[in-house]
């Protein structure tokens, strides 16, 4: 493919992503499916977007066109090791969108996943680092000038620390702004302060208090929270939760100072022209208690978790409560992987209980099928930023049963209420989960007018990615001093 330069900006503003993954090429959490779908928003806004990857092993280039572009051969000494870059390129699927991925042997392409498992940790910071600079140089090289750099949690926390060290006189930088959003807080990049070298960078320019360093250590989201222009999280509630003890992950001093630029702007999500229909639920019901080897009954709730088996997501209360959930009258399945001590739970109640099962894998196709099968859909997370799972679940008339943390309390409103789509519970507790999902069911039995309303309100509730990309847009005019009316 022709190694085609950007023509002059034609759009109001012009946006470079950066993201260590991106829908549907390479997909681990909600952070691809912000990636991969808010710029086809933006684009809709007048604002000109280019998407920056890494081309990891996993992603099937054929499949999705992804073409090498000529002499883009790229050379970046680090670490006094000279590396070599090449830029492959396509569109996201159906749209004009262009998505660029960073290729080098070394660092991605010899892995078969997005995120090695056991690897060295000097390593896994050195795979981002190589990745930021490469993106830099080659923004450069294609004259893709942008207004601002969009960066998305510690894998791209480099980007902002490079605008104000490395490029801070760099002509081609010098009016970009840089925007960062936490999609999770507890994932930081902290590592050994060698990776200073290793990076280029100047020890007296970055190592200090007010940038990188952090107990001895250096931390990339640190770097980016001070460096960045404006700091984003992915749910209004989230933005003020961080800034407490309980979910700052021991960075909520470093942002209680940083209150000044930081907003919570909520995710969004796709959804169909039609609406989903109540009345094919019991079609995929049967189908999916079929598939799950459970007794088929269109009148028993089925309860339904579709989520990484991570202790964020609320395992542990899942765990203590097995013993409980099993003597309910409804039928629980769950989909996922993850840490291996939570799949052997839920595996070992598969084997031994009447009403839980678990798919140990994902699979978009049935994870399809049992968001359109479920009655209720349970998320009973320890922290959320935003969650997408809620969404879609309200999509499918199934009513989410979340702990109101993060985007879960921003997007279910509770019963008893007239406008509720969900029910919620405080406590992080197991006790707490259960009372919870007792009451879902019972009015699932008992009070079919409510929980005929609940199942309404949840299909007309809509989050959608216009609303968010209309957001997105006043922040980068903010940041540039632009009028954003």
């Amino acid at each position: 493919m022709e190694f085609k330069k950007f023509a002059k900006q034609r759009k109001e503003l012009r946006v470079l992503f950066a993201s260590s993954e991106v829908a549907p090429f390479s997909k681990v959490g909600g952070l691809a499916d912000v990636v991969g779908e808010l710029p086809l928003y933006l684009d809709k806004q007048n604002v000109e977007c280019a998407i920056f990857t890494p081309l990891y092993g996993s992603i099937n280039q054929e499949k999705y066109n992804i073409e090498e572009l000529e002499n883009s051969q790229l050379k970046i000494n680090m670490g006094h090791t000279q590396h070599i870059f090449k830029l492959k390129m396509c569109e996201i699927p159906k749209t004009k969108i262009k998505v660029f991925f960073v290729d080098n042997p070394k660092y991605f392409s010899c892995f078969n996943v997005v995120y090695p498992k056991w690897c060295d940790e000097m390593y896994e910071m050195q795979r981002y680092v190589a990745f930021c600079l490469a993106t830099l140089e080659y923004a450069k090289l294609l004259n893709f000038k942008p207004d601002i750099i969009h960066a998305n949690d510690w894998h791209t926390a480099m980007l902002p620390v490079y605008l104000k060290s490395n490029y801070k006189y760099d002509d081609f930088y010098k009016d970009t702004k840089s925007v960062f959003t936490i999609h999770n807080l507890a994932y930081q990049g902290s590592c050994d302060k060698s990776i200073i070298d290793f990076a280029n960078m100047r020890w007296d320019n970055v190592y200090k208090d007010n940038c990188l360093e952090h107990y001895g250590r250096v931390n990339w989201l640190k770097g980016a929270l001070y460096c960045a222009d404006k700091i984003t999280t992915v749910s209004p509630r989230y933005a003020q939760e961080i800034l407490t003890g309980d979910f700052g992950e021991g960075m909520d001093y470093t942002l209680r100072g940083q209150t000044y630029k930081l907003c919570g702007i909520l995710n969004g999500t796709k959804y169909e022209r039609a609406k989903f229909k109540v009345q094919e639920k019991p079609y995929y019901k049967e189908e999916i208690q079929r598939a799950f080897g459970l007794k088929p009954n269109p009148n028993r709730p089925l309860v339904a978790m579709i989520s990484r088996l991570v202790y964020q997501k609320g395992l542990d209360l899942i765990d203590f409560a097995k013993f409980e959930l099993m003597k309910l009258p409804c039928d629980f399945v769950f989909l996922g992987t993850g840490e291996e001590g939570y799949q052997n739970m839920l595996i070992w109640a598969s084997n031994n209980s009447p009403n839980m099962r678990a798919w140990i894998d994902f699979k978009a196709d049935l994870s399809d099928k049992i968001y359109k099968a479920s009655d209720l859909f349970l998320m009973p997370s320890l922290f959320e930023p935003c969650g997408i799972s809620q969404m879609i679940a309200m999509k499918y008339a199934s009513v989410p049963i979340v702990r109101a943390v993060g985007g879960l309390d921003d997007t279910v409103c509770a019963y008893p209420n007239s406008k509720a789509n969900g029910f919620k519970f405080l406590g992080y507790d197991a006790q707490s989960m259960v009372n919870e999902i007792k009451n879902a069911i019972w009015t699932y039995y008992d009070r079919k007018d409510d929980f005929k309303n609940i199942v309404k309100n949840c299909i007309n509730s809509k989050f959608s990615w216009q609303d968010s990309a209309q957001k997105y847009k006043f922040l980068y005019l903010d940041v540039l001093n632009k009028k954003n009316f």
